[in-house]
C-alpha cells in the first residue's frame, strides 16, 4: 500500500494490481538456461563405493544406486517423453531426414506418442526459430541417459557432468559413455551441446563441460584396463565434437565485447516457454522492479499509448483503486512489460545454469552484458583439455596452439576478472567497463580448472569464510530470495569449490566443508528419505523459501547423488566413520 491522502471520511490508496492482459502480445507458451597441477575428477570404477563404507551409510548408497535406474530414460521408455513444464501432449521429434528407428516405432505404438521430424536440418544453434516448432517436444537421442529428476525429465547439459562423475564412481561406465555420445549426437543433429533435449532449448547451450566429460570417461576406461588403441580411437572420435562445442563460445554473439573473453547468450527472443508451469514468473519480475526502484529499472518497458509499440512479452496493468474495494472499481494508470534486452538476459541466465540468482542485476537480467568468471574459467579448462587430447592423438602443432590459447585466456582473466585487493574473482560488465561487486561462489572456478596462481589461490582460500556455513558453502553473500543465492548450497558448485581447494593443497578446508555438505544431505535423507537438488546450508535443511524463480526443491536428484559419491570417496576414513555415526 502507498497512501495518497487520508481523512476521517475516506482513505484512497494506490496499490499495484498486476495481472496478465487477456490479449497477450506474445503467448508465454509459444514465444519462448599458474599451470594446472594434477587432474580433476578422475574416477576409478574398480573402487567399490559401497563395500568399503560403514553399514550405516548403506541406505543412502542404495538409494543412489537405485536412483540411477529410476532416473534413466531412453527411447524405449514411455516416461521419457513426459514434460510437466508443458501442457501439450507428448511429441517426440527426430532430426530432419532421419530414419525412424525401430525403437521409436514401438514407442509410438506403446505410449501413444506422436513422432514428428524437425522442419529442417540444423547445423548450428540459433539457426532455427524454436518458437515456431509447435507443439514443443522431446528431441530424440540414441542412448539411454540419466535425468536430474522431477520437472527436469530431459538430459541436461551441465547436470550431466556431475551425474557422469557419479556413474563412473559407481562403475557404470557404459551408461556414462553413452551420455557423452548423446552430446555428440546433439552436435551433429541439433547444432550444439544443448541446455536439454527439448525443442524449446534449441536456442541455447549450457556451461562447457563436454571435454571434462570426455576426459572423465577416458580416464575411467584406462582404470578399467580397456585396450589403449580402443580408448584413443574413441578420443579421436570425441575430439572434433569438443572443438565444435568450443567454437560456439569464441565467436559472436558469445564474445564479451572487446575483452577477448566470452559471455552467455541465448539466440532466442522473448519469454522462455519452460516456465509454463509457473505462469506468474514474469509478473513477479515486474512487481519486484516496481517495488524496488533502483537497479533494473531499465528492464521495464512502458509504452506511452496503446499504439506506442508492440511489447515483446506479456503485458501487465498498473491500476489505481479505492482502498478496500474490489479490483473492478479501478482506473487503469499504465501498461507495463519487460524489454527485449531483459528477456535476452533472462534467457542467457538460463544458459549459465544459475537460474535464478541476482548475480547479474535483479533476476540476472543483464547476464549477457558480463564476461563471467565461471564460463571463462571453464573455457580455460577446455583449452587445456584439448591441448592434452591433441597431444595424445599425436597432433603436436594443434596441442601447442591450444596451450597458447589457454595462456592468453589466463592473461585476460587476470586482467578483467581478478581483484587483487579483495583476493577474489569477479564477473566483468563489459558494457560499462567495471567489475561486479557480487561475491559469488564461482570465484572458486579458477582453482578447479588450475587457472589460478598459488598466490591467487591463497587469497581466495583466505576469503573462504565469506561462503562457509554449517551445512556447506553458500552460493553468495546476498539473500535475494533466488534459489542460486544465499542461503542455498548446490552440489555442483560445492564440488567445484572443494576440489579446487584440494587442487592447491587446502585439504583441511576441503574435508571440513565436504563433510558439512555430506552430513546435511545425510541428515535430511534420514528425516524424509529423499535427496534434493539444493539445501539451505545455513539451517542444514532441505526446506527452502524461494520467491524468485520456481519454488520447488526437486527430489532425485542426479547431480547431488553424483557429488555425494565423489565427496564420500575423497573424505578421510575417520571422517567417513564420524559421518556414519552422526
Amino acid at each position: 500500500m502507498m497512501p495518497l491522502k487520508r481523512s476521517k471520511f475516506f482513505t484512497t490508496a494506490v496499490f499495484l494490481c498486476l495481472w496478465f492482459n487477456a490479449s497477450l502480445i506474445l503467448s508465454t507458451t509459444t514465444a519462448r538456461s599458474a599451470e594446472a597441477r594434477g587432474t580433476v575428477g578422475k574416477a576409478d570404477p574398480h573402487t567399490d563405493q559401497h563395500s568399503n563404507q560403514p553399514q550405516d551409510l548403506d541406505d543412502i548408497l542404495k538409494y543412489i544406486s537405485n536412483g540411477w535406474n529410476s532416473l534413466t530414460r531412453s527411447m524405449t521408455n514411455c516416461m521419457s517423453v513426459a514434460d510437466t513444464k508443458s501442457a501439450e501432449k507428448p511429441v517426440l521429434y527426430l532430426p530432419a531426414q532421419f530414419p525412424v528407428p525401430a525403437a521409436v516405432q514401438q514407442l509410438e505404438k506403446d505410449c501413444s506418442v506422436r513422432v514428428k521430424r524437425l522442419p529442417s536440418v540444423i547445423k548450428k544453434l540459433g539457426q532455427i526459430d524454436a518458437s515456431r516448432i509447435h507443439p514443443p517436444g522431446l528431441l530424440y537421442l540414441e542412448n539411454p541417459y540419466v535425468v536430474p529428476g522431477g520437472r527436469f525429465n530431459e538430459m541436461y547439459g551441465w547436470d550431466s557432468y556431475f551425474i557422469i562423475r557419479g556413474l563412473l564412481r559407481d562403475g557404470r561406465v557404459d551408461l556414462a559413455r553413452g551420455m557423452v555420445e548423446n552430446f555428440f549426437f546433439e552436435l551433429d543433429h541439433y547444432g550444439g551441446f544443448l541446455n536439454a533435449n527439448r525443442t524449446y532449448y534449441l536456442t541455447r547451450s549450457q556451461p562447457p563441460f563436454l571435454t571434462s566429460m570426455i576426459m572423465a570417461v577416458y580416464e575411467a576406461e584406462k582404470s578399467n584396463e580397456q585396450d589403449e588403441r580402443t580408448r584413443l580411437a574413441w578420443l579421436a572420435t570425441a575430439y572434433p565434437y569438443a572443438v565444435k562445442d568450443y567454437a560456439l563460445w569464441i565467436n559472436a554473439p558469445h564474445l564479451a565485447g572487446g575483452t577477448g573473453l566470452s559471455r552467455y547468450y541465448d539466440f532466442g527472443e522473448g519469454p522462455v516457454p519452460e516456465m509454463a508451469d509457473d505462469p506468474g514468473f514474469y509478473r513477479k519480475v515486474v512487481s519486484y522492479l516496481l517495488t524496488h526502484p533502483g537497479a533494473g529499472q531499465e528492464y521495464l518497458d512502458r509504452p506511452k499509448t496503446e499504439t506506442a509499440g508492440i511489447l515483446t512479452g506479456p503485458v501487465f496493468s498498473l491500476n489505481l483503486c479505492d482502498s478496500g474495494t474490489s479490483n473492478s472499481n479501478c482506473e487503469p494508470v499504465e501498461r507495463i512489460g519487460l524489454t527485449p534486452d531483459y528477456y535476452k538476459g533472462d534467457r542467457s541466465m538460463r544458459e549459465s545454469g544459475f537460474d535464478v540468482a541476482f548475480r547479474f542485476g535483479p533476476y540476472s537480467g543483464s547476464t549477457h552484458h558480463y564476461a563471467p568468471v565461471c564460463l571463462n574459467s571453464l573455457l580455460y579448462k577446455v583449452e587445456k583439455d584439448l591441448e592434452q587430447i591433441s597431444a595424445l592423438l599425436g597432433r603436436t602443432e594443434e596441442s601447442t596452439e591450444w596451450g597458447q590459447r589457454a595462456i592468453k585466456r589466463r592473461e585476460l582473466v587476470n586482467k578483467y576478472l581478478w581483484d587483487e585487493k579483495r583476493g577474489l574473482y569477479f564477473d566483468y560488465n563489459f558494457e560499462h567497463g567495471i567489475k561486479s561487486s557480487c561475491v559469488f561462489i564461482t570465484t572458486f572456478y579458477p582453482l578447479w580448472t588450475g587457472l589460478a596462481s598459488e598466490e591467487q589461490a591463497r587469497a581466495v582460500e583466505a576469503n573462504l569464510k565469506l561462503f562457509e556455513q554449517p551445512g556447506g558453502l553458500a552460493m553468495s553473500t546476498r539473500e535475494s530470495k533466488g534459489q542460486w543465492d544465499y542461503p542455498y548450497g548446490w552440489a555442483p558448485t560445492q564440488l567445484i569449490a572443494i576440489e579446487g581447494l584440494r587442487r592447491y593443497g587446502y585439504n583441511e578446508d576441503a574435508n571440513r566443508n565436504s563433510y558439512n555438505f555430506l552430513s546435511t544431505i545425510l541428515e535430511n535423507y534420514r528425516r524424509d528419505g529423499t535427496i534434493r537438488e539444493k539445501y539451505n546450508v545455513v539451517t542444514r535443511s532441505s526446506e527452502t523459501k524461494v520467491e524468485a524463480g520456481y519454488q520447488q526443491n526437486v527430489v532425485g536428484f542426479g547431480w547431488t547423488n553424483g557429488v555425494f559419491l565423489e565427496f564420500l570417496h575423497a573424505l578421510p576414513r575417520q571422517s567417513v566413520s564420524r559421518l556414519s555415526a552422526k
